[in-house]
């Protein structure tokens, strides 16, 4: 009996070892697919073995073309700066409101969480005209405050994850400081932020990517090549009769390292934050 099942619990692994291989190879197949192209002539691409593995005349003609000619790194540059500042003041902001609906009672609260939940549920395609309207009038197209209209697709997003972090730390801690004299804002910045240091963590990498991977905002405001963000500047990759792929692949590749690196780097912490405010206590 005890062969039996051990047999029939090496069986359950070796079949979930098989399943878990064939799961990553489809996740991790577009990419490697992606490398694999940005590294193909023109001719291979379009050729009679366009799905051939290795390339048969390896070129990084694609990379010069997109970083001497195209300006892609001028774009990473605009991505990280946009990103880098949305994340900056979108945490600081959701970190204050998150707080305040998590610890005060006021009339409307439950009523206020509804509201924020539905703004991150509005088409872009809703909000996109008033606020280029705006940014005409006030002079602001081309160039970076593209970052404030960012917060219409990022703020609810971060304070829903921050107020379910601030929920899990214990009011306990506060009345401790409140009692040793720490006000309002000593009390969050030196008490609680440290503790919900994993979901404000968190918060900033998934705004920090969101804000990298927006498209109809900056497409629609920054209409200047020199403030094209990389969405943008790799829709461009394309002629008047065709989508330069080869291009196209080697730029998908150049501006994913960034966050392919933010992620590989910080994945500990991601995972912390996203499960530490799972746990009701």
């Amino acid at each position: 009996m005890a062969n039996r099942s051990g047999s029939t619990s090496s069986k359950k692994k070796l079949v979930f070892v098989l399943i878990l291989c064939f799961y990553l190879v489809v996740v991790v197949f577009p990419f490697l697919w992606i490398l694999i192209t940005s590294f193909k002539s023109t001719g291979e691409i379009f050729g009679n073995h366009p799905f051939r593995i290795i390339p048969e005349n390896p070129t990084i003609e694609h990379y010069a073309n997109v970083i001497l000619e195209k300006g892609i790194l001028n774009a990473v540059w605009n991505s990280l700066v946009v990103s880098g500042v949305t994340t900056i003041y979108i945490v600081f902001v959701a970190t204050l409101a998150s707080y305040a609906i998590s610890r005060f009672e006021f009339f409307g609260k439950n009523l206020l969480l509804g509201v924020v939940l539905a703004v991150s549920m509005f088409p872009q395609m809703i909000v996109i005209g008033p606020i280029y309207n705006l940014f005409v009038d006030l002079g602001w197209t081309n160039s970076y405050w593209i970052t404030l209209p960012y917060s219409s697709i990022t703020l609810p997003m971060a304070v829903w994850i921050l107020v379910t972090h601030f929920n899990q730390i214990p009011i306990a801690l506060e009345e401790s400081a409140k009692m040793d004299g720490a006000n309002r804002f000593q009390t969050l910045f030196k008490i609680v932020f440290p503790l919900a240091a994993p979901g404000v963590f968190t918060t900033a990498i998934i705004v920090f990517i969101t804000a990298w991977n927006e498209f109809v905002l900056a497409i629609t405001i920054n209409s200047d090549a020199a403030y094209h963000t990389v969405p943008v500047a790799i829709s461009f990759l394309r002629t008047q009769f065709e989508i330069l792929w080869g291009q196209v692949a080697a730029a998908t590749i150049i501006v994913t390292i960034p966050t392919l690196l933010i992620v590989l780097f910080f994945q500990k912490q991601i995972v912390s934050g996203l499960t530490s405010g799972g746990v009701k206590e």
